[in-house]
């Protein structure tokens, strides 16, 4: 994991020599596409009201759960007691992100979404709320942050979201048995590169050319910056975008040839 300081001296090199985020210049249809009509969509959706009303309520509690972290752990504390307002606070996604995704399933509209990392459920409410009727599969390997969510998703009365509990490594495969395609993917879960990549790989058998997949934290460390550009160079990955906290892989064929883009968000 990188020191705040090595992170932010990154986000500024980025800032620098990404692309901007009018979608000028850009010569890919279908990106420029993306950049337009869901990156820089403005619209004040009622849905976010809901969800950052539930983020503040999480960030007021001092309820102290015990975390069975099975990833590289949480950046902020090496303990695993950990009060659910510093995980709203630490490690859930902050809005701007969370509301992006929220706008990607909107736009796209895929059928069955993935989520790996529930947490306390926040990115799964507004997954849910921007396609209640796709098959909604979010996955947590802690019990206690699994019941949390699953309270928070009762209290905002989402019914297509179905909650996994365990390690990934003992349930993913069965997950992706039970899928026949997963279209909307968002990997936020143990943050090293094996596992990622391995992800990953389990991931690719249900891929369609419409399929759509989100890394979390991909200049977290050395580790999750290799997973990433192990994860671009793929045959399978037609299009990679890096907005710096996250990053998109598509498999569309309509791109003739790989194209990568950085671009400020």
């Amino acid at each position: 994991m990188y020191s705040r300081l090595k992170l932010t001296a990154k986000y500024l090199n980025h800032l620098f020599t990404a692309s901007n985020s009018k979608g000028h210049g850009m010569h890919s249809p279908f990106v420029f596409e993306f950049i337009t009509k869901v990156l820089n969509d403005r619209q004040d959706y009622p849905e976010y009201k809901k969800v950052e009303s539930l983020r503040y309520q999480l960030l007021q509690s001092n309820t102290v759960l015990e975390i069975d972290d099975f990833g590289a752990g949480s950046s902020m504390t090496k303990t695993n007691r950990r009060s659910i307002s510093s995980i709203a606070k630490n490690a859930a996604k902050p809005k701007k992100y969370a509301q992006l995704l929220f706008r990607m399933v909107k736009y796209y509209q895929p059928k069955t979404i993935l989520e790996l990392g529930t947490s306390l459920g926040i990115t799964t409410c507004y997954l849910s709320l921007a396609k209640p009727d796709a098959r909604l599969v979010t996955m947590e390997g802690s019990k206690e942050l699994a019941s949390v969510a699953r309270q928070n998703l009762k209290n905002l009365e989402l019914k297509n979201p179905e909650i996994v509990e365990g390690n990934f490594d003992n349930t993913l495969s069965t997950i992706l048995y039970q899928l026949s395609s997963v279209d909307f993917a968002f990997i936020d879960g143990n943050h090293r590169q094996e596992p990622t990549e391995r992800y990953f790989n389990q991931l690719l058998s249900k891929t369609n050319n419409d399929s759509i997949f989100v890394f979390d934290d991909i200049h977290w460390s050395k580790e999750m910056e290799a997973a990433w550009e192990n994860i671009k160079k793929h045959e399978a990955i037609r299009c990679s975008i890096d907005l710096f906290f996250i990053g998109i892989v598509f498999f569309r064929k309509e791109f003739q040839e790989k194209q990568h883009f950085a671009i400020r968000f």
